[in-house]
């Protein structure tokens, strides 16, 4: 063999060659790969990573520098610091085993962060011995979002105090929080996968299907008032809101409802009216009176200055009655503890004569308090106002006798107009005054109205429970 001739290589050297290629081709195919990839040497020096590994990081490292993971911090899916040798390459190579799917944080120089799932797998040569590390991470920082997004969803969806469930493009319920299971008496169990028409009366029925309707054509349906069904079979009153649910490429699959239940609100409205109604009915009712007390102390004759001082008397006593017939509305305090005359007497005092004939009142002590007081009043005041209108007291001869009778339970009142005109019964039973007086005996004292119209005049009974007049206390 003369010197110009090459020398051939020789099996070992040919071996590592092959070898050295072989990696580089693996190199290059990795560094094209859109996953985070790394290797590492027996160590955990890191001696290689491609460009997607580089975003991850938000650094690029310098080889042989940066062990286990070249992130400028490592922290645990609950925020808490992960140091590098406690890091999933690290113990890989530690316990020589594959780890599979292990969330992290990689924070950034700049603060930022990424969530990953990392796949570390140690390496080993042909003889046995370890050699290093790959290991693969997973940018999940989207899905991760789109996770604490639902998981806010959810918490926001279950604690809320409105009731809102899901359904299907067929009304089937698919879903159902705990204000729904509240409201309307239902378990989720019980409910999903039943159409939602078990919630929706009979005569109501079209409603679900226009909602349906609509939810199939995009369409909302905001603060839609109606009634629905409980378990118990108990109506409610509820505001329903409808919203088509898309799925990820705009299809609409179903809908979400939101109900609340607006009981209270409709009685706060309804209390509400009766006030402006109330209030109205007083208004004019004072200027009636008023005119009843000039026409009633006109009658007594004497100098103007006397029929001066009998009209301010008798307003002045108008105003203290009146006064015991707004507590209800300033609600400072309670009214003082008093008694059913004296409530009965402050009342009826402006429609008095000089004489003091024209009303009468007998019978038994009968203690009132509390909330008792107001309602009790205004429905002395109301009886009080309509015969001075239209009953004995709008005449000069007419009189009123009041009784009042009481057992171990219950007070007896009894209202006798006398010498008034004659009347028919609708005169005196059509208006507000008279539904004021049903609905405050029977809704807040619990008692009981009877009226009768004999040819003298109205004859009222008043029935009350002796514990609504004077809570806590029993009778003698």
């Amino acid at each position: 063999m003369n010197g110009s001739e090459a020398t051939a290589p020789g099996p070992s050297t040919r071996l590592r060659l092959t070898n050295l290629a072989t990696e580089l081709q693996w190199q290059e195919l990795l560094r094209t790969l859109p996953v985070a990839v790394y290797m590492t040497d027996a160590a955990g020096w890191i001696t290689f990573f491609n460009e997607a590994a580089i975003t991850v990081w938000g650094s690029r490292p310098t080889i042989g520098e940066a062990r286990f993971n070249a992130a400028h911090k490592l922290l645990s899916p609950d925020g808490n610091p992960i140091s590098h040798d406690e890091a999933p390459t690290a113990r890989a190579l530690r316990e020589r085993r594959s780890i599979a799917g292990e969330a992290i944080i990689v924070e950034r120089p700049d603060g930022s962060t990424v969530h990953v799932i990392a796949y570390p797998t140690p390496l080993f040569n042909a003889a046995g011995a370890l050699s290093g590390a790959v290991n693969i991470m997973i940018d999940v920082t989207e899905r991760h979002a789109s996770e604490q997004a639902a998981m806010r969803l959810a918490a926001i969806v279950e604690s809320s105090d409105d009731a809102i469930l899901s359904k299907d493009l067929d009304g089937i319920i698919r879903s159902w929080n705990a204000a729904a299971e509240r409201l309307f008496g239902y378990s989720a169990e019980e409910v999903i996968g039943r159409p939602l028409t078990l919630l929706v009366p009979k005569d109501r029925r079209d409603e679900e299907i226009g909602f349906l309707a609509r939810i199939r054509a995009g369409e909302r349906t905001d603060h839609f008032e109606t009634l629905r069904r409980r378990k118990d079979g108990s109506l409610v009153e509820v505001s329903w809101s409808v919203s088509p649910l898309k799925d990820s490429g705009g299809k609409i699959i179903g809908a979400s409802t939101i109900i609340r239940d607006i009981t209270e609100q409709r009685r706060a409205q309804e209390r509400q009216e009766l006030l402006l109604h109330e209030m109205s009915h007083r208004v004019k009712n004072l200027f009636a009176l008023s005119s009843a007390i000039v026409s009633l102390s006109g009658r007594s004759g004497g100098s103007a200055q006397e029929l001066i001082t009998a009209v301010q008397s008798r307003l002045r006593a108008l105003s203290r009655a009146h006064e015991l017939t707004l507590t209800d509305l300033t609600r400072d305090r309670l009214p003082t503890p008093t008694t059913v005359q004296a409530l009965v007497q402050t009342i009826v005092s402006p429609f008095e004569d000089s004489a003091g004939a024209r009303i009468s009142l007998i019978g038994p002590e009968v203690p009132v308090s509390g909330n008792a007081i107001t309602p009790l009043a205004l429905t002395f005041h109301e009886l009080a106002t309509n015969a001075a209108k239209y009953g004995a007291l709008s005449t000069c001869d007419g009189k009123i006798e009041i009784s009042l009778d009481m057992d171990e339970s219950t007070v007896r009142l009894s209202w006798i107009e006398r010498g008034g005109p004659e009347l028919s019964p609708s005169s005196r039973t059509d208006g507000f005054g008279t539904r004021l007086i049903d609905g405050t005996v029977k809704a807040q004292l619990k008692g009981a109205v009877e009226r009768q119209w004999p040819r003298e005049g109205l004859v009222m009974t008043l029935t009350f429970p002796i514990a609504e007049l004077n809570p806590g206390e029993s009778a003698a």
